[in-house]
């Protein structure tokens, strides 16, 4: 009986051994969780998607004054989307939101994706692999992000602002206004307004990705806490879109103008054509900053629910991988 005891206690040190001389990085690497860039995709699509849903009506509003020679006012944007809702029902003010969401969830999802791509990408080029990047590389990540998202998104932006300045006459789907511009106005016209889209989207999103990954860093600075708290989110993705959108306004004017032209009457061909002609009859302040209140309005709510969502739906996903509710 001694015997069989002291023997069950000579064998359990070496399977006490065996456990412990695993290898220390496949453990780990167990109870990793995978975070996959269809994971940062699918994030990113419903964060686009959940933010443009919500500001659609103000983001209808903003585009028709915006292409039009009419004097902007929040009295007169608000009395806009009064007579919309009067005349066509509630559902009109939404008039264009499904080719905007045709477009915003690719656009979001890759925007969101390459950005951590873009992320990865310079922080190993400039020896800051894991940790926070700093000021210029973080800008060039956001820049590239919405240069790349905006590049494979463009014709679809061209087709939302098409039907968000036309009767349903004129544009009934999607499909109607590709099939119609493609005919009437040739396949290059799905392109117009392309450049000073990256123009602006450049100063855009590397402004706004900057200035939130700049106060979520100081924010964890300050507070010593690893995740701000949904408000704070919401204020600090306000405050990126605010800036990010202010910056950068002037050529949205200018691309707005170009992709309705073949609607409007008008001839806007070049980027410094359609500048001289909106400075011309309209102004600066009332030309190319005309609806800036109304995106000061709509931007930080846009860029705060998309932020924050974007945040939430990112710790859910990774929260379910350590649970284990997605295998690879």
């Amino acid at each position: 009986m001694a015997h069989r005891v002291h023997d069950h206690q000579s064998r359990l040190p070496v399977a006490q051994a065996t456990v412990l001389a695993l290898p220390p990085s496949s453990q780990a690497k167990d109870l990793r969780p995978r975070w996959t860039a269809l994971d940062t995709l699918l994030c990113g699509a419903f964060a686009g998607a959940v933010a443009k849903t919500v500001i659609a009506p103000l983001d209808r509003t903003k585009i028709i004054f915006q292409v039009s020679s009419n004097r902007f006012s929040a009295k007169e944007a608000f009395r806009l989307i009064y007579c919309t809702y009067m005349k066509d029902g509630l559902l009109s003010l939404w008039r264009g939101n499904s080719a905007t969401m045709v477009r915003v969830m690719p656009y979001a999802a890759i925007q969101f994706c390459s950005h951590d791509q873009y992320k990865k990408l310079l922080g190993s080029y400039f020896g800051f692999q894991g940790k926070a990047l700093p000021p210029f590389p973080r800008f060039l990540a956001g820049s590239l992000a919405g240069t790349t998202a905006a590049m494979l998104t463009y014709p679809l932006d061209m087709v939302r602002a098409r039907m968000a300045v036309t009767a349903r006459e004129m544009y009934s789907n999607i499909m109607h206004v590709f099939v119609r511009i493609s005919q009437e106005e040739g396949v290059k016209t799905l392109y117009r307004g392309f450049t000073p889209t990256i123009l602006g989207v450049i100063p855009y999103a590397g402004i706004t990705f900057f200035t939130y990954e700049t106060l979520k860093k100081l924010h964890t600075e300050k507070t010593k806490r690893a995740q701000p708290y949904p408000y704070e989110r919401l204020a600090f993705g306000a405050c990126a879109g605010l800036i990010g959108q202010s910056a950068s306004y002037p050529l949205d004017v200018v691309r707005r103008r170009m992709q309705t032209a073949g609607v409007t009457g008008s001839s806007y061909s070049t980027i410094m054509g359609t500048i001289r002609v909106i400075v011309t009859q309209e102004g600066v302040v009332h030309g190319l900053y005309k609806g800036l209140s109304m995106n000061w309005l709509k931007g930080p709510i846009a860029v705060g629910i998309s932020f924050t969502t974007f945040d939430l739906m990112h710790n859910l996903l990774l929260k379910m991988h350590q649970m284990g509710y997605f295998t690879v």
